[in-house]
């Protein structure tokens, strides 16, 4: 069985991990909870080949890393509608990948270099901002932390970026375009993927794989499953200063 449209040649061993991951993603928490990878979202999405295209650019972003390899895994708490819901990588936004945010210094070949990168909104929604049907979407968080990879100087295939929680959690009465934090049984229901990025990111680059954890909520899952991990400020609701300066005193 093959999930992908677009042929990159990747190797034999990284590919069955990609498989692998990609079977655990493909189920998802019941409720509120959209799959990026397999849900089509039937309000914004272009057409119904969008979940196929998310999981190719996953599947390169992740396989860069896990052949480079990387040496930090950092995990937030979820996904959210302005970054991998539309693009399939955590903390990830579509005018990224677009090359909408080059004057910030950041560029699609900072996310991935094999693949040509596709937003999946449709630019011709009425229900979109005008911003977002010229340029797609912008996540705050996304361009916060990319911010800082490449303006510390680090190679962007260092880091392997993802959620405590996979998947994107909405509110079921305002729809797609809205986040919420993930419950407990949620986060409960989907430690099988948490646990399976962890195994897979460590058989592809090592024990010393540096693991930082984004916000309280992915400190809190990480502990629970005796994962050792620091962890750092939140960029959003003011957290920004923070979030640098402690990724400053963890990495430079």
């Amino acid at each position: 069985m093959t999930w992908f449209d677009d042929h990159v040649e990747i190797p034999a061993e990284i590919e069955r991990s990609l498989h692998q991951l990609f079977a655990a993603l493909k189920t998802a928490p019941d409720g509120a909870v959209f799959n990026p990878w397999f849900d089509v979202d039937p309000d914004y999405d272009q057409s119904k080949k969008c979940p196929a295209i998310r999981r190719a650019q996953l599947r390169q972003c992740l396989a860069e890393r896990w052949m480079h390899p990387a040496r930090c895994l950092l995990i937030a708490e979820a996904i959210g509608y302005q970054g991998g819901h539309f693009t399939g990588m955590a903390m990830t936004s579509e005018r990224l990948l677009l090359g909408e945010l080059e004057a910030k210094g950041l560029c699609p070949g900072h996310v991935f270099l094999g693949l040509e990168p596709r937003r999946t909104s449709n630019p011709a929604s009425p229900k979109l901002k005008n911003v977002i049907q010229a340029k797609g979407f912008n996540e705050p968080t996304a361009t916060v932390v990319w911010g800082w990879i490449v303006d510390s100087g680090f190679d962007t295939r260092d880091f392997i970026l993802w959620n405590a929680f996979a998947w994107h959690p909405f509110h079921a009465n305002k729809g797609m375009l809205s986040n919420r934090t993930p419950n407990d049984d949620e986060l409960q229901q989907g430690r099988h993927a948490l646990i399976t990025l962890l195994e897979l990111s460590r058989k592809h680059c090592g024990d010393e794989l540096r693991i930082v954890a984004i916000g309280k909520k992915s400190a809190e899952l990480l502990s629970a499953l005796d994962v050792s991990a620091p962890s750092v400020r939140h960029p959003a609701n003011g957290g920004v200063p923070e979030f640098r300066r402690q990724m400053n005193e963890l990495l430079r």
